[in-house]
């Protein structure tokens, strides 16, 4: 399969439609901020950005400057990462498939036109105005369901509870800043431990569980951002595991497009 995709945003629920794509043929292209706002790094193929070179479960993905090192990451089975916040490289990647996987606090400035089939995560898109199809990302029985018509749910802004807690477990900054942080992803905290502070404001655990995520240190970040999160179950496997609500996104992105009959692996 030699078609081309270009997902824009390389956070953890992007990077799990990618692993998704990736594991069936499709050749991946992502597109990032220079300074990516990526809380799950472990799990996200933005942090190629920051390292040159990422693994996430089996995948490896690797930074690109240009189209022909682009090329040669996509010769040896590897996902593509470029630093390219206003798509400029579409011009000379044309992919096939778009997939906007970015948050959209309003509608992407850009429409059907930039490739033969767009998809779209999560509110802000809207089947058949901005793109072909929306894939749900709020949890609940329609998690990672298609949409032909219409839009995904609303943004409640209430995080998934995690063992019954919500809110507290997101870490946010309190101030405008440079993030400095004083622990790593994957540490096991008390409550009550230093994880980072922002112009001297602390932030620390809210309880006793293991870093799941956080922004890497020096980025800059506005008041209420959220920069990390603790999990209260404390378990290691879900630090270097892509989660299941990525997943499942990304099955449906993967549905979306392969009943597409250009797509599709099987005759009709």
């Amino acid at each position: 399969m030699n078609t081309n995709i270009l997902i824009r945003g390389g956070g953890d629920l992007a990077s799990g439609v990618a692993a998704r794509l990736h594991r069936v043929g499709f050749k991946i292209l992502i597109t990032e901020l220079a300074q990516p706002l990526v809380v799950r790094r472990t799990v996200s193929f933005a942090e190629a950005v920051f390292s040159g070179q990422t693994q996430v479960e089996e995948i490896i993905a690797e930074k690109a400057n240009n189209f022909l090192e682009i090329e040669a990451i996509h010769r040896a089975n590897k996902i593509a990462v470029v630093v390219d916040p206003k798509m400029a490289m579409l011009s000379e990647y044309k992919p096939s498939i778009l997939v906007y996987a970015r948050r959209m606090k309003q509608p992407p400035n850009v429409g059907l036109e930039v490739a033969e089939f767009v998809v779209g995560l999560g509110p802000g898109f809207l089947a058949g105005d901005n793109c072909h199809a929306v894939v749900e990302t709020m949890r609940g029985h329609t998690l990672g369901r298609v949409i032909w018509q219409g839009k995904a749910i609303e943004d409640t802004g209430i995080p998934d509870a995690v063992e019954g807690i919500r809110a507290e477990r997101v870490l946010r900054a309190g101030t405008r800043g440079l993030l400095k942080t004083f622990v790593e992803i994957g540490q096991h905290l008390e409550k009550g431990d230093l994880i980072a502070e922002v112009n001297s404001q602390k932030i620390t655990s809210p309880f006793k569980g293991v870093l799941r995520g956080l922004m890497k240190d020096g980025i800059e970040v506005k008041k209420g951002m959220k920069i990390g999160d603790v999990d209260p179950r404390n378990e290691d496997q879900y630090i270097h595991s892509i989660s299941d609500k990525a997943l499942s996104i990304g099955g449906g992105a993967l549905e979306a497009i392969l009943s597409q009959p250009q797509y599709s692996i099987v005759k009709r």
